[in-house]
């Protein structure tokens, strides 16, 4: 089932690379701050590298001017996200997550069968906002699209869920 506004972020272990490779539980990250987390089917991929993860780096200052924590998900190693990072010269506060096993996103009911194309389980594009650990704006791209989840939208979503 799918995770709804109004539903509480599921517990769940992420990783990221701060000193070597450190986990972070959803309560930590989500818990007593305004937090907008965006996902892609992968790090490196076409639109993830040209569109999505760009659209939030360039963005970046209106989401802190506004006090909101960024982060990005990706079924993809902790490593991987780090090089992705530095390739795309991320911010240090747009936390680059790792969801290795695609526990955290099927968690959510947002896991994508990217078996056809040899990705195996990914997650589905999406972002979502959540104040104190519960969701209040929930975008899900359909599959193939770049659209609603984008930094773009989400900012227009934040001024008026």
């Amino acid at each position: 089932m799918q995770i709804k506004i109004g539903d509480r972020i599921p517990e769940a272990n992420l990783q990221h690379i701060r000193e070597g490779v450190e986990i972070i539980d959803t309560p930590t990250l989500f818990e007593g701050r305004p937090v907008l987390m965006f996902a892609v089917p992968g790090a490196f991929t076409p639109t993830c590298s040209e569109h999505h993860l760009p659209g939030f780096v360039e963005r970046m200052p209106e989401f802190r001017a506004r006090g909101i924590d960024v982060a990005c998900l990706a079924v993809n190693d902790p490593f991987v996200m780090q090089a992705w990072a530095q390739a795309q010269s991320v911010p240090d506060d747009l936390r680059m997550l790792s969801d290795g096993n695609g526990t955290f996103a099927k968690a959510l009911g947002l896991e994508l069968d990217a078996s056809g194309y040899g990705m195996g389980t990914r997650s589905k594009r999406f972002a979502l906002y959540a104040e104190d650990g519960v969701v209040k704006v929930l975008e899900v791209d359909a599959p193939g699209e770049f659209r609603v989840s984008s930094a773009d939208h989400m900012l227009t979503r934040i001024d008026s869920p």
